[in-house]
């Protein structure tokens, strides 16, 4: 075998997902033409010197003639992936140019994946910043908890350009948006629902959370982690999930998942552990039960339908498939089409309503959200959300408003 070259095991080299990802799946591509002495004087010297100085004397202008105002960074350490764990940030690479590609198919937004050879705090906060300014927003992936908190918190106080932590709020949004139609579906009040979370990760907060912000009573919800109900009066709390007891489970109700169940209407699983069913026998009839890890749910489908008149899992196999590309191109098409300062709480509500909106005239028990490959998904959510930026005072460009083109220094030669 030379240095240069890898010989793949003879499975895996007939295997079609090794050869689809063969060399990567994304390139970049020129824009502009570059036949030409007159294309070159124009594309690079001495024509760009023009842009540069009229940029250095106006900064805002770099969204107007840079790549930055339509590009993502993707950035990972590599700690937590899908259903992969600590692999790293190389093995990691797969999956970010994965969603590089699924922003730029479904969003038109270019993305570019950056996988960080640092799990410290300070690291990735440092290398983030330092990049921001080649990036129209920061898209915090597969990052584990409770770090990506922090990591997320902090980069949103220092950046003016949205951060959004993909694992949490990505998943939060559909998870809304999938409940909403459920409710509709059944004839409940949203707000009345009594719902548990099993799960007290990246998802599960932001579940609760987003939950709460869109009228789910806080006293309503109780969040279960591995060693059970969180519940204010529990020792040992600190952090987030001393942030989840004030805000959750206002009757104090402690044991486990089987005790937070008993009389609930929704159960959420984003924790990857199996649920028994004589828990799941507690629930109020005619539930709903989102079983959402992968690659194995919470609960089976067979065995939650029998408890539930509603289920969803994350896979693509089973029906009701809660899927994060239905929220986070859209979500960052109209962040970037507002120019956006950050992505707030009514942004997210308005991804969740305007992605359940899609098919809230076709609704049935087994499609309660809209397919994956739905091409009505991502322009309704980027509306939603750029009407929402503008709302909350954080566009910095209003719909119809294209700024004029800037009087250039005289051209270098």
């Amino acid at each position: 075998m030379s240095f240069f070259s890898f010989e793949l095991d003879p499975a895996l080299a007939a295997d079609p997902v090794f050869d689809l990802h063969k060399q990567g799946k994304m390139a970049i591509s020129c824009t502009v033409p570059l036949s030409s002495r007159d294309d070159l004087s124009l594309a690079y010297t001495p024509g760009v010197a023009r842009v540069c100085e009229a940029i250095a004397a106006d900064p805002d202008l770099a969204a107007d003639y840079t790549w930055t105002a339509n590009t993502v960074a993707v950035v990972t350490d590599g700690s937590a992936v899908l259903g992969l764990g600590n692999i790293g940030p190389k093995a990691a690479m797969p999956v970010m140019e994965g969603k590089a590609v699924l922003f730029k198919q479904f969003g038109g937004v270019d993305a570019i994946p950056i996988c960080l050879d640092t799990q410290d705090i300070e690291g990735i906060i440092a290398v983030v910043k330092a990049l921001a300014p080649s990036f129209g927003g920061i898209n915090l992936e597969d990052i584990s908890a409770p770090r990506c908190f922090e990591i997320e918190r902090r980069l949103d106080e220092a950046l003016d350009i949205p951060v959004f932590h993909d694992d949490q709020h990505g998943t939060a949004i559909v998870v809304l948006a999938a409940l909403r139609n459920a409710v509709a579906l059944l004839g409940r009040r949203f707000a009345d629902l009594r719902v548990v979370i099993s799960g007290a990760g990246a998802a599960g907060v932001a579940i609760t959370n987003t939950l709460i912000a869109a009228g789910i009573q806080g006293a309503n919800v109780i969040v279960c982690d591995s060693q059970g109900i969180i519940h204010a009066d529990r020792p040992g709390l600190s952090g987030t999930k001393a942030e989840l007891a004030a805000r959750t489970n206002f009757s104090g109700r402690t044991g486990g998942v089987k005790e937070a169940l008993i009389g609930a209407d929704v159960l959420i699983g984003v924790s990857g552990g199996q649920i028994e069913e004589s828990a799941l026998a507690g629930m109020a009839p005619g539930g709903i039960i989102f079983a959402l890890a992968n690659p194995t749910p919470e609960v089976p489908p067979a065995l939650a339908h029998k408890y539930a008149a509603i289920v969803a899992t994350g896979r693509s196999d089973f029906p009701n498939q809660i899927n994060n590309v239905l929220a986070f191109p859209g979500i960052f098409r109209g962040a970037l089409d507002a120019r956006a300062t950050r992505i707030t709480e009514r942004m997210k509500v308005a991804a969740a309503e305007a992605i359940a909106a899609v098919v809230s005239d076709e609704l049935r028990a087994d499609a309660i959200v809209p397919s994956a490959l739905d091409p009505r998904v991502a322009p309704a959510v980027a509306a939603a959300v750029a009407r929402a930026a503008e709302q909350d005072g954080v566009a910095r460009f209003v719909a119809g408003a294209r700024p004029e083109t800037p009087t250039a220094p005289a051209a270098l030669v």
